[in-house]
């Protein structure tokens, strides 16, 4: 065999090879996504609700270890029980009850947007719409700040509008926010509008998928806040809050997310009969 039949023999070998690894890996990959579809379902099995179900407190959910409570969601036993009324919302492993209405209780990690209504020797007072006000420290907000040298209400001042993250909550009620996280800030025009706090999770979406379609389809800055407040800015503001509310009042709806479609390809929330 002389040399160029003997590298094209080589090169024909290696090429099989590559062929017949790159076969098994994808059955490899489709084996492992059957066997997580059948995990899945397996797990599902248990529930003993579907997903968007109604649900009452104290109504079992699951049977089973394979699952974990979330929000207004309890264990006892093997069970997973319900602590509201609401919709059942399945998130993997994770039940979770949205709420028909409530309060807004803040939770650790919540992004929430609220007024400045006092400036205090180390720190603001944060209204953010919930049972007891929230407090902004210096230690919350980035870079250092000399008081002796900084008039702090040149950073935060009374009647502005910020997007913070809850950081603490004590047993005693105090909360505390942050503004570390990349995503928070102060809000400079636009408007704020009130919704109903259980139905947050309805106006974000899955993964955010209806707010990015609002802000897509509308052209409008939009910033939904888990304490039940709304910064909007944008040409569109007054349609962008008439979508908002149908989705309020729609929040039970199945295929919610093609209605809301639809409304914003025509541009108006009720069709003229």
């Amino acid at each position: 065999m002389n040399e160029d039949m003997e590298e094209d023999y080589i090169l024909d070998e290696a090429q099989e090879g590559a062929n017949v690894n790159a076969g098994e890996g994808a059955a490899a990959d489709i084996e492992a996504e059957a066997r997580a579809r059948a995990d899945a379902a397996h797990a599902n099995a248990h529930l003993l609700k579907k997903e968007r179900d109604f649900v009452i407190p104290g109504e079992k959910l699951v049977e089973s270890m394979d699952f974990l409570p979330g929000r207004n969601c309890f264990r006892e036993g093997n069970g997973i029980y319900s602590k509201k009324i609401g919709l059942l919302s399945v998130e993997g492993r994770v039940l979770s009850v949205i709420p028909l209405n409530g309060v807004y209780m803040p939770v650790r990690g919540d992004m929430v947007i609220g007024e400045v209504t006092d400036i205090q020797g180390n720190g603001w007072v944060i209204n953010i719409k919930a049972p007891y006000d929230a407090y902004l420290p210096l230690s919350g907000v980035r870079g250092f700040i000399d008081t002796n040298k900084t008039d702090i209400s040149k950073i935060y001042d009374v009647g502005e509008i910020v997007y913070g993250k809850i950081n603490m909550v004590t047993a005693s009620k105090s909360i505390h926010i942050s503004m570390f996280d990349r995503i928070c800030r102060k809000f400079a025009g636009g408007r704020v509008i009130t919704v109903n706090p259980a139905k947050v999770p309805r106006i974000i979406g899955r993964n955010g998928s209806m707010i990015d379609l609002i802000k897509r389809k509308t052209d409008t800055r939009v910033v939904v806040g888990q304490n039940g407040l709304v910064w909007l800015e944008g040409e569109r503001e007054a349609f962008v809050i008439d979508v908002i509310r149908f989705i309020e009042e729609k929040s039970h709806m199945e295929g919610l997310t093609n209605e809301v479609e639809k409304i914003l390809e025509r541009g108006v929330v009720h069709e003229k009969k």
